[in-house]
């Protein structure tokens, strides 16, 4: 074992996770899953349909509450805050999330979640109908919707690998994205519809229905986040255990950097590049700014989608660290060009490679961090993940938002993309040098032994 990367020496750290002869484990060594695999468990398939109505009714949720805030209040402030409230609870919450997800059932939290958000929506839509909605009470509001969805997040990941087993683990976290991917493209278009078709009242209390379905699975399934492995430990709650979780995680040169790579995307692009669209889609060469907008915001969604199913599908790429490397580039260089372009026939397709290797970074990063964590904490390191991958999107609005109101926002989306690309650089030697160090000691090991 490699003190300094955390596995054993004698398994590339470059072609982790690919099947490279690593014995045992949590099926690191295993082969390629086939195409499509997790769509062969008769659990894993509802609940994917499922996790996508809730994730398109999380952002029905957006449009209809953002619009009628900006209505009622029109408060910069306010609009700034609704990405706030809606990252933060990952960030601050994510590991004892995931310490709940290692000591309780997990269908039991995700129907938590979910009721969380039907409540929420309920109470939006009272707020709505009686004309009582004020600053404060939309804070109130807006902080719970987060907090539901860093609840959910952990306990799904455990309920993934307890649906497929860790063989199949890769193609759930792949189809799992790509559903919440079609739940995000599809939410705007549904929730623009229920708010014109309906109004905002009418239209909010349509919307607790999408949450009902996964909510119902829950209660059917035989599954717990534990079946196939069970509680090996009851995982501390507070904040010294995540602190632990955090010392002990730093220990590993691997999950550190794919963590690492999921926070780079998360801190420099994450929420911020719907916030940019409509300044793009003033200058990307067509009069009609309205429509490039909605183009683009169909490019941005359609990437998640059709990455999902093409890596899913074809193979192209491994489930390797050198390939959550390279796909983290790929999604900095292709924000990079789309922040400079100013043709909708080029930014377009930039914005769905993009989506395409942002999916593979974060898919595979997920899957690998998942497969390396201990048993034991399998939850807690997976909420540690968590903070990376959606806690740092608090960051975006830093790295994009108040910076590009020094230097405007192509150049600070360009930047930070930029800045992104050369963190991918720096955690690549991050993990050169571990793989020096381990050649290093096997070597020094295998000359005691001679």
């Amino acid at each position: 074992m490699c003190a300094a990367c955390g596995v054993p020496t004698h398994v590339p750290v470059w072609d982790l996770a690919e099947g490279t002869g690593q014995e045992g484990g949590d099926g690191l060594g295993q082969a390629t899953p086939a195409k499509f695999a997790a769509l062969r468990s008769r659990s894993c398939r509802p609940y994917l349909g499922g996790a996508a109505l809730s994730m398109m009714a999380d952002n029905i949720e957006h449009v209809i509450t953002y619009w009628v805030l900006w209505q009622r209040f029109h408060s910069s402030a306010l609009t700034g805050f609704e990405v706030i409230s809606h990252w933060l609870p990952f960030l601050l919450l994510s590991p004892y999330f995931g310490a709940l997800a290692d000591r309780h059932d997990c269908r039991r939290l995700i129907q938590g979640a979910q009721l969380l958000f039907m409540a929420v929506s309920v109470s939006w839509g009272v707020l709505f109908a009686t004309g009582a909605l004020r600053i404060w009470n939309a804070c109130v509001l807006l902080i719970l919707h987060g907090m539901a969805g860093a609840l959910w997040a952990p306990a799904e990941q455990l309920m993934l690998e307890d649906f497929v087993g860790p063989a199949d683990l890769p193609s759930a976290i792949r189809l799992n994205s790509t559903a919440r991917s079609l739940g995000i493209l599809c939410g705007p278009v549904v929730g623009s519809a229920l708010l014109l078709g309906l109004g905002p009242v009418k239209g909010i209390f349509c919307n607790v229905a999408f949450y009902v379905p996964l909510t119902v699975l829950m209660a059917r399934t035989k599954y717990t986040g534990h079946v196939r492995h069970g509680v090996t430990a009851r995982a501390r709650i507070g904040v010294v255990g995540a602190v632990r979780v955090f010392r002990e995680v730093a220990r590993d040169r691997v999950l550190v950097a794919m963590i690492l790579l999921a926070g780079l995307g998360a801190f420099f692009i994450g929420a911020a590049m719907q916030t940019v669209m409509p300044a793009m889609a003033g200058d990307v060469g067509t009069s009609r700014a309205g429509l490039a907008y909605g183009v683009l915001l169909f490019a941005n969604g359609l990437g998640g989608v059709l990455g999902g199913l093409l890596l899913e599908g074809t193979g192209w790429l491994k489930m390797s660290v050198r390939a959550a490397l390279w796909s983290t580039a790929v999604y900095g260089v292709s924000t990079v060009a789309f922040a400079f372009s100013h043709s909708l026939a080029l930014s377009a397709p930039l914005l769905v490679i993009g989506g395409v290797a942002n999916l593979a970074a974060l898919s595979i990063t997920q899957t690998v961090v998942q497969l390396l964590a201990p048993r034991e904490k399998r939850g807690q390191v997976v909420g540690v993940y968590g903070v990376g991958a959606n806690g740092m999107k608090v960051g975006s609005g830093l790295t994009v938002g108040m910076f590009g109101a020094v230097v405007g926002l192509r150049w600070s989306l360009g930047l930070s993309a930029a800045a992104m690309c050369a963190g991918t650089a720096v955690v690549a030697c991050y993990l050169a040098i571990g793989i020096r160090r381990a050649r290093r000691e096997s070597v020094q090991a295998q000359n005691v032994v001679t």
